[in-house]
């Protein structure tokens, strides 16, 4: 083999949080995303076609899970975490007006060179969410 097969995109993003029912309920009546599962230790999001947030309730998957046929290892995380949602450019001014309205703080804003903007948050948990438009990337 030449080298590794491709790799077609990012499917999951994984949150560790406290309250699960909190940051479920921050995620899909705040940020709009729609819930696909909603368990005690597990809640999903459908963000985008392909695309999954995935809060883990902290503490709770620090055991091997078995699940199908199968067993998904350990894993838990805790800090200052980040991750970003796409925009488009027209969503960053109604975004920015939207998180005021909701009380929430924006942190920090930034032009990128490229021409992308992102906006940035903190959850209930703390974690830093940055909204981003396209321009930030060389692919985004």
């Amino acid at each position: 083999m030449a080298g590794p097969p491709p790799v077609t995109g990012i499917l999951e993003t994984c949150l560790y949080v406290e309250d699960i029912g909190r940051s479920r309920d921050f995620y899909r009546d705040v940020i709009g995303l729609s819930v696909m599962s909603d368990e005690e230790r597990i809640v999903t999001f459908d963000v985008a076609p392909g695309q999954v947030l995935i809060l883990f309730k902290r503490g709770a998957t620090t055991k091997p899970i078995p699940v199908g046929k199968g067993i998904i290892p350990p894993h838990d995380g805790s800090g200052e975490l980040h991750f970003a949602l796409a925009i488009s450019a027209e969503g960053y001014a109604p975004w920015k007006a939207y998180l005021a309205e909701q009380g929430i703080p924006v942190e920090g804003e930034v032009e990128w060179p490229k021409g992308g903007k992102s906006l940035y948050f903190r959850d209930p948990d703390g974690l830093l969410v940055e909204l981003a438009t396209p321009g930030l990337w060389n692919n985004y």
